[in-house]
């Protein structure tokens, strides 16, 4: 299959630490087969200056640090391996939680093959769930508990509760479950039990 990053002109990468690639701190990089793009992207993070003192654009001061790039060609080496295990924990969850009443599960469709960076399932009684898993020994995390449209930065725009009924739903029902190399097949089945424990109301 394709990987994402040979798709467009250019890719963004979030190198945030609780990605599958993450650094130690914040850092991110872009990706281009373009010398002009690239040349431009490299004034544009280091204040729109190619020489010092002089700025041919608005930049920004977005450097990648050093140390943070020595840990991530580090961890690059195991990315392959990690996106498997990823992979296989959620094709775990997907079986073992298939067909559970008002529980909707992520759908993957044919062309793709996801790297599974988080795994996101979504409930009606959201929080009365997350208080369950919690309750039995598991921990979730909402990405994100708040839709774009009601976020006080787009406030200007007049937009209100209800003016985007699916997205408003979704935010209201979504919850990741744990998932990432360090979860053992163990704790995944441990997850599974606690939300079939929940669902079928057992």
């Amino acid at each position: 299959g394709m990987l994402v990053g040979w798709l467009p002109q250019a890719t963004g990468w979030s190198f945030y630490p609780g990605k599958n690639l993450g650094a130690l701190g914040d850092a991110g990089a872009v990706t281009t087969d373009q010398d002009a793009l690239a040349e431009k992207i490299r004034c544009l993070r280091n204040y729109g200056s190619k020489v010092k003192y002089q700025n041919i654009y608005q930049g920004f001061n977005s450097r990648l640090d050093e140390i943070q790039a020595a840990f991530l060609k580090v961890k690059l080496a195991h990315l392959e391996a990690w996106n498997a295990r990823r992979t296989k924990l959620a094709a775990f969850y997907l079986e073992q939680l298939q067909g559970l009443p008002e529980l909707t599960l992520p759908a993957v469709p044919d062309w793709a093959a996801p790297c599974w960076h988080v795994f996101v399932i979504r409930h009606p009684r959201r929080d009365a769930l997350i208080a369950s898993l919690k309750a039995q020994g598991v921990d979730t995390l909402i990405h994100y508990p708040t839709p774009p449209h009601l976020q006080p930065a787009y406030r200007a725009s007049g937009w209100k509760l209800g003016d985007f009924p699916i997205s408003e739903a979704i935010h209201r029902e979504v919850v990741s479950l744990p998932i990432g190399p360090h979860l053992a097949m163990e704790q995944a089945a441990q997850v599974v039990e606690a939300v079939r424990k929940f669902a079928l109301g057992a």
